[in-house]
C-alpha cells in the first residue's frame, strides 16, 4: 500500500517555493503538519492512534496564496484534496448540502486517484489485452492463414499505421435509475450505495459505434486494465489513503461567524460550525465506498476574517484548529517575483501562449517591475485581490498582441517599460477598471 512521500519539512518548503512566493511561516506550519502524519504512522501500536493532526487555519487577505498552498501541499505528497466554501453549508437542512459530503467527495477523490496508480501498473498486459480486441475487429474470422496475417496486422498496429482507421464497436449502455427524479440530491447525500446498487439492476443495453482505433484502443486499455484491477483491494487503498492523508481545506470560514443577532442566518452559521465540530474532532462517515473514520484527516480552514477574528468563532470550533499561520499582504517585490520565478508563472504562461503560435515573448526587467508596481496601486485603489490582480493587469497589457498575433508581422516581441506606460498608466489614472476586475 502506498505511503505519503517522506520530505523532510525543509524539502516540502522548498518544493513549495517553487510556486508561491513568501509566507513563510504558513509553508513551515503545513511543512510541520505533513511530517507529523509520517511520524504518527512509524509511531505504531496504541499511541498511534492516540495522535491527531493538528488543523491549521489560515488568516489573511484574498489573492495570497492561502488555498495554493493547500493545494500544492497535497499535490507534492499525494495526497487526496479538496476544497469546500464554508457558505455552501450555511443553509444546511434547508437548501445547502449536508457538511458529511466534503468526506464523500475526498473519499471519490481518493479512489479516482488510487484507480489511476493502479491503471498504469496493469497498463502493459491492458495494452496487450486491448490491442487482441482491436485485431478481432480488424481481422474477420472466416480469412485463412489467420495467424501470420495477424502477426502482420499487430505489427502495423504498433507503428500506428491504422490510427485514423475507423471500427465498429459496441458500446454498453446501463439503464438510469429512477432514484435519480427525487431531485438534486445525489449519491454522497444519501450516506448508502443506493443508487449504485440500483444501476446494477437496470437493464444494459448496447449501441454501435464507429470510433477510431485511435480512440478504441485508449477506450479498451481503460476497461482491460479495470479488470485486472482488484476493487477491493482498490477500495481499502483509497480508504486508508483518504483517513490517513486526506487534506480538506475549508475556505471562507470567516463567514460562519455571526456578528448580528442570534436569529435568522445568524443561527444558520452557528449551526453549521457545530455541525462541522464532530466531523473535524473525529467521526464515522458512510460513504458508497463504506465507512470512512474523519480522525486523521487534516482540516485545513482560511478566511480573511478583514472585520472579525478567529477568537469570534465559537470555543469548541477554535479549539478544533490549534495551529494559525497568518498570510502578509503583497508586496511590490512579491509581486514582481509572484511574476517572474514560480514554475508556473504568469510571464512564462504567455510566453507558452505566444510560443504556441511560433512567436518569442520577452519582457524586459523595467517592464516586469512596472507592472508589479501597477498591480499594487490598482489593489490599492479598489478592492485588494491580491496577486490575482496580476492577472487582470496582464490580460490588459497583451489584449492588442493576443488579438492580432496570428497576423502579426514579427515573430520576436518585447515588452519594455514605455509600453507598459503606455497601456496601463491611463487605465490606473482613470480608474476604468471595471472590465479588468475578476
Amino acid at each position: 500500500m502506498n505511503r505519503n512521500k517522506q520530505l523532510k519539512p525543509r524539502e516540502l518548503v522548498q518544493k513549495l517555493d517553487r510556486y508561491i512566493i513568501g509566507q513563510d511561516e504558513a509553508k513551515k506550519a503545513v511543512a510541520i503538519a505533513i511530517r507529523n502524519r509520517w511520524r504518527r504512522q512509524r509511531v505504531g501500536g496504541y499511541m498511534e492512534e492516540e495522535i491527531y493532526p493538528n488543523n491549521i487555519i489560515m488568516i489573511g487577505p484574498t489573492g495570497v496564496g492561502k488555498t495554493e498552498v493547500a493545494r500544492r501541499l497535497s499535490m507534492i505528497v499525494d495526497a487526496p484534496f479538496v476544497k469546500m466554501e464554508a457558505t455552501k453549508f450555511t443553509e444546511v437542512g434547508y437548501v445547502g448540502r449536508d457538511v458529511e459530503s466534503m468526506v464523500r467527495s475526498l473519499m471519490d477523490v481518493a479512489v479516482k486517484m488510487v484507480q489511476s496508480e493502479k491503471r498504469e501498473e496493469v497498463r502493459e498486459k491492458a495494452l496487450e489485452l486491448a490491442e487482441e480486441r482491436i485485431l478481432d475487429c480488424l481481422l474477420p474470422s472466416s480469412e485463412e492463414d489467420i495467424s501470420a496475417t495477424r502477426e502482420k496486422l499487430r505489427k502495423r498496429l504498433r507503428e500506428g499505421s491504422f490510427e485514423d482507421r475507423k471500427i465498429e464497436i459496441d458500446l454498453q449502455r446501463r439503464g438510469r435509475p429512477f432514484i435519480e427524479v427525487l431531485g438534486a440530491m445525489g449519491p454522497e447525500e444519501l450516506n448508502i450505495g443506493l443508487q449504485d446498487a440500483l444501476s446494477n439492476l437496470m437493464p444494459t443495453s448496447t449501441k454501435k459505434k464507429f470510433i477510431t482505433i485511435k480512440e478504441a484502443k485508449e477506450m479498451f486499455v481503460k476497461e482491460e486494465a479495470d479488470k485486472l484491477i482488484d476493487r477491493d483491494e482498490l477500495i481499502e487503498e483509497a480508504r486508508w489513503k483518504t483517513e490517513n492523508s486526506g487534506i480538506i481545506f475549508l475556505d471562507e470560514i470567516d463567514k460562519l461567524i455571526s456578528v448580528g443577532p442570534s436569529s435568522g442566518p445568524d443561527v444558520s452559521r452557528q449551526g453549521v460550525q457545530r455541525d462541522l465540530l464532530p466531523l473535524i474532532e473525529g467521526t464515522t462517515v458512510n460513504t458508497k465506498y463504506g465507512p470512512v473514520n474523519t480522525d486523521h484527516i487534516l482540516f485545513i480552514s482560511a478566511g480573511a476574517f478583514s472585520s472579525t477574528s478567529p477568537s469570534d468563532l465559537i470555543p469548541e470550533m477554535q479549539g478544533r484548529f490549534p495551529i494559525r499561520v497568518e498570510f502578509k499582504d503583497l508586496t511590490r517585490e512579491d509581486f514582481r517575483r509572484i511574476l517572474v520565478e514560480p514554475d508556473n508563472s504568469l510571464a512564462k504562461q504567455y510566453q507558452a501562449l505566444f510560443h504556441s503560435e511560433g512567436f518569442q515573448l520577452e519582457f524586459t526587467p523595467e517592464a516586469l517591475t512596472l507592472i508589479a508596481d501597477y498591480s499594487k496601486r490598482v489593489n490599492e485603489m479598489s478592492e485588494n485581490i491580491g496577486a490575482r490582480r496580476l492577472q487582470t493587469v496582464m490580460n490588459a497589457l497583451l489584449e492588442d498582441y493576443l488579438f492580432e498575433m496570428p497576423d502579426f508581422p514579427e515573430n520576436k516581441i518585447t515588452i519594455d517599460k514605455n509600453y507598459v506606460q503606455e497601456k496601463l498608466e491611463k487605465i490606473v489614472r482613470d480608474e476604468e477598471l471595471s472590465r479588468y476586475i475578476l
